[in-house]
């Protein structure tokens, strides 16, 4: 559904396919002035969105400067930068779930940075409606983008009590779709900080628009991995989880052929020290009472179970193109280091910031360059402790679940994760006790068995796979209830 408005500035004439190219950075202890400038998205020259084939050429030779023995490029790969359009100024960017936790706090970033960056669309579910108009006034957004059709006329009449008399209204797109329209739209780069599975089409969409990706919705690269990677350009995406962002800039200082393993840090949720036995009566409450970080509830129970952290497990290995047997998870309570790499050399590499999503969300949209006081900085004046632990796979299984789940590829993450959503809305519910979460996941898994080799990935295929293990998770949740009952 789209509700259009007159274009501001400009007839309706679609802009030319912008150029675009993936560009080397300077290996690590060359000269930097070799990086090019920032890109420009050229802000309001239409309305209407924009959709183009136009492919970017792949950067030449391995960035550290070796003419041999280095392997391809991984799909994230710090020392390359794509480019979509060349020129100065602020960078446009969509913003999609910008109701969201993630996209709250880009917009805070955004404001306070409006020489770097402006917003020309938005994206939200649509229950948060009166905020969504807000922040489309403060940043002149183009285009809102709400999946739920029926706030539409709730939607609009919020946006005219904020713009003045005569004033144009953004273009309003709504519908299931809405979130993959304004992702292919006309913007330097897309930022998607959408939750949960719902999240591929979108990443598809700017992949193959050609927009830089701020990649924060893991489930999508998770579900459908091999479909991300057909279609992203080297450098194209810019992971935005705190973890990968820290694997991202701790890779900047080597090449991946250096790289001994990586070390994803957990905080250990709220239920760290606790025992598979001690888990088996803890509440929602318990459970949403997070230690260190302010999330969604989703994602916040994701983080008790580890579930989180063993999608990330599968997202290094695909963002990075690291073996999943050198990828390590370690409890760090504190959340001060958010992830390291250890080279061949027996050199470990630590990202360390105090707890703040605006810090990845300034590396996902500034990158190569930083954005100044993005996120608060360590106080070294004040003594502190930071703790390491190894994981309790006892009490903690989804890790390892994880692992197999994403040695087995295919559709098998895609169950993994649709079955977790499941059974965490189960939990909610009070339907499923906190232990049964990964219970019957494992189950779903197990009963999905090892998915067909031998064809390629599409996405009907993970359609098909999330709606099988959505419908039997559902089954053995309502089992486990019943039984409880």
């Amino acid at each position: 559904m789209s509700d259009s408005p007159a274009p501001r500035g400009h007839g309706p004439e679609a802009p030319s396919a912008p150029r675009r190219h993936a560009r080397t950075l300077a290996a690590p202890g060359a000269d930097p002035s070799t990086s090019s400038t920032r890109a420009d998205a050229r802000h309001g020259e239409s309305t209407h969105l924009l959709a183009t084939s136009a492919a970017p050429q792949r950067a030449q030779g391995p960035p550290s400067g070796r003419t041999t023995g280095l392997p391809a490029p991984a799909l994230a790969d710090p020392h390359l930068v794509y480019d979509p359009l060349a020129g100065d100024g602020p960078k446009d960017v969509v913003i999609l779930g910008s109701t969201g936790s993630i996209g709250t706090q880009a917009i805070d970033l955004v404001l306070r940075n409006p020489d770097r960056f402006r917003v020309t669309g938005l994206s939200a579910n649509g229950g948060r409606v009166a905020l969504l108009a807000e922040q489309a006034h403060r940043l002149k957004a183009r285009t809102v983008a709400v999946a739920r059709e029926d706030v539409v006329p709730q939607l609009r009449e919020a946006l005219r009590g904020l713009y003045g008399t005569g004033e144009p209204l953004p273009e309003i797109l709504a519908g299931a779709d809405a979130a993959t329209q304004v992702a292919a739209s006309d913007a330097h780069t897309v930022l998607n900080g959408i939750t949960g599975s719902i999240g591929l089409a979108p990443t598809l969409a700017a992949l193959e628009a050609g927009r830089t990706l701020a990649l924060a919705n893991k489930e999508s690269l998770i579900v459908g991995g091999p479909l991300v990677k057909a279609l992203a350009k080297p450098g194209q995406i810019i992971p935005v989880d705190s973890e990968h962002a820290a694997l991202f800039q701790a890779l900047a200082s080597g090449t991946r052929a250096d790289v001994r393993k990586l070390v994803v840090t957990a905080s250990g949720g709220p239920f760290r020290g606790r025992t598979k036995a001690d888990l088996a009566q803890v509440t929602v409450e318990d459970a949403l009472a997070h230690p260190t970080w302010a999330m969604g509830p989703v994602i916040t129970i994701n983080s008790a179970t580890l579930v989180n952290k063993g999608l990330e497990v599968i997202e290094a290995h695909l963002l990075y193109d690291i073996p999943f047997d050198r990828i390590e998870v370690v409890v760090h309570p504190q959340s001060y280091v958010h992830s390291m790499v250890e080279f061949t050399d027996g050199s470990t590499i630590a990202q360390a910031t105090p707890p703040d999503m605006r810090g990845p969300i300034a590396i996902g949209l500034g990158w190569p360059e930083r954005v100044p006081d993005a996120a608060p900085a360590f106080d070294w004046s004040k003594a502190s402790t930071w703790e390491f632990f190894p994981l309790d796979n006892d009490a903690f299984p989804s890790v390892n679940l994880a692992r197999h789940v994403g040695q087995l590829a295919g559709t098998a993450p895609a169950v993994f994760n649709a079955a977790n959503e499941e059974c965490v809305e189960a939990f909610r519910a009070g339907a499923l006790p906190f232990n049964g979460i990964m219970e019957t996941v494992t189950r779903v898994v197990d009963e999905h068995g090892t998915p067909r080799g031998g064809t390629s990935l599409t996405v009907a295929d993970v359609l098909e796979a999330e709606t099988w293990a959505r419908t039997r998770a559902r089954e053995l949740t309502a089992q486990t209830a019943e039984a409880r009952a």
